[in-house]
């Protein structure tokens, strides 16, 4: 975190006199707001991977079933971003991830009262997909833009981290909770947590730096200050998407994009935990291997934010879906009754690599598409979203049919390769066009 010294051209007060007084600057502050928000908006999405097998045991729901809310969940999660993005410009960030955290509380504590499975995929599918979709990525990729100029790829890396912090914070914590006292109970915390945010985005949270008479960190007399843009958000962000679609590198970074939902959230974040319990393993166990890669993912998603700034985000996502996609092949001889060596040097690496791809698309969304990029980066994350949700379906009926996950391991780990193949496919960004 930066001390700023006298308020000086590059990063002071928009008007006013100097203030000499040595301070933190506020873009810092914000971010540390927007980062506790996206911590407390995860743990309800580190919930699935605890909740499948207690739910299949109560109701007598296949996994199938139970993984179809959850793409429900994940699809109203990802196709929720863009207009969440444009409502942002439209009506700001507060408002916005207030009314998100309402919707996730809302829905998360109506759980407990369910009976049916429609139920399930109401509340855990649609309030809380819609509510954990007006938030997550595109809130981060949208402060950065606002605040930052100086090290935005950083503080997306920190923000994205967030996500993996909450699940580190929720998921062991959720595992005890489900085994000594249900489900519901589980259910009711993730609420209070979302509600007991709230709070401080209202009161701590603001929209832009010229708000408050002040430049983006970084900024200097002479960047531009970009204005909100006019118009309705839902036609934005149509139009954004209608344009960008022309091109080729949304379709590259929408397909790579897709396969990085469907071999993380949709399929480890969603199978892991349940396919160890099918080698042995208990669910406590499990779910503290899940929280020791979001501890990496948070040393892999900063160190990928930093080098974003440094390094060609083509080829860093090149090589994150390399490496991703070599290390899900070798998963399936991994799985026993007891951690052993090689299942935890495979957390620890899966881990760095869990969502370091975000920085290095939210560079290319925004160098390609300028202004525009928080929405292209908003229908990208959708189509991250919409691979989950295929995954997350797709695994547990190959489960419920094969009895095991094998097939679903070997399949992620070719479409990694081919989204390193379309990452390094994207023509290098030309000022002034969108074309490929």
């Amino acid at each position: 975190m930066t001390i700023v010294g006298k308020e000086d051209e590059t990063e002071g007060p928009v008007a006013g006199p100097a203030n000499r007084a040595f301070r933190v600057h506020r873009a810092w502050i914000v971010a540390g707001v927007a980062l506790v928000a996206i911590i407390g908006a995860a743990g309800f999405r580190a919930t699935p991977g605890v909740f499948i097998t207690p739910l299949e045991r109560e109701f007598g729901w296949s996994r199938g079933t139970i993984g179809f809310a959850v793409s429900v969940n994940l699809m109203f999660f990802g196709l929720t971003a863009p207009f969440a993005a444009a409502l942002m410009d439209r009506f700001g960030m507060r408002r916005v991830v207030t009314a998100a955290l309402a919707l996730v509380a809302a829905g998360s504590g109506v759980t407990v009262f369910m009976t049916a499975s429609w139920q399930l995929v109401l509340c855990w599918g649609v309030l809380v997909g819609l509510g954990t979709g007006s938030m997550a990525l595109v809130f981060a990729a949208t402060l950065a833009d606002r605040w930052f100029v100086r090290h935005r790829g950083l503080v997306v890396g920190v923000l994205t981290a967030g996500g993996a912090t909450g699940q580190l914070i929720f998921l062991p914590v959720l595992a005890l909770l489900v085994e000594s006292s249900g489900w519901r109970v589980a259910a009711v915390t993730v609420a209070a947590a979302a509600l007991t945010v709230v709070p401080l985005i209202w009161f701590l949270l603001r929209d832009r730096p010229e708000e408050i008479g002040l430049r983006p960190y970084g900024a200097t007399a002479d960047t531009p200050v970009s204005a909100p843009p006019a118009g309705g958000a839902a036609v934005r962000a149509v139009r954004v998407l209608r344009d960008a679609a022309r091109t080729r590198p949304f379709w590259y970074l929408a397909g790579g994009f897709a396969i990085c939902g469907a071999s993380t959230n949709g399929l480890v974040g969603t199978h892991f935990i349940p396919a160890a319990h099918d080698h042995g393993m208990a669910e406590t166990t499990a779910a503290g291997l899940l929280a020791v890669i979001g501890i990496f993912d948070i040393v892999g998603t900063v160190l990928s934010g930093w080098l974003s700034d440094r390094v060609d985000p083509r080829v860093l996502l090149g090589v994150y879906y390399a490496l991703r996609g070599a290390s899900l092949l070798v998963l399936p001889q991994l799985f026993a009754a007891t951690t052993e060596p090689s299942m935890l040097v495979f957390i620890i690496f899966y881990g760095l690599d869990w969502v370091a791809t975000v920085p290095p698309t939210v560079a290319l969304c925004r160098r390609i598409y300028g202004q525009d990029g928080g929405v292209v980066f908003g229908w990208v994350f959708a189509s991250h979203q919409i691979g989950a949700a295929f995954a997350a379906t797709l695994a547990g009926l190959t489960r419920d049919h094969l009895g095991h996950y094998d097939l679903a391991w070997y399949t992620a780990g070719a479409l990694c390769a081919l989204a390193a193949i379309m990452s390094l496919l994207i023509t290098r960004p030309r000022a002034a066009s969108l074309t490929a």
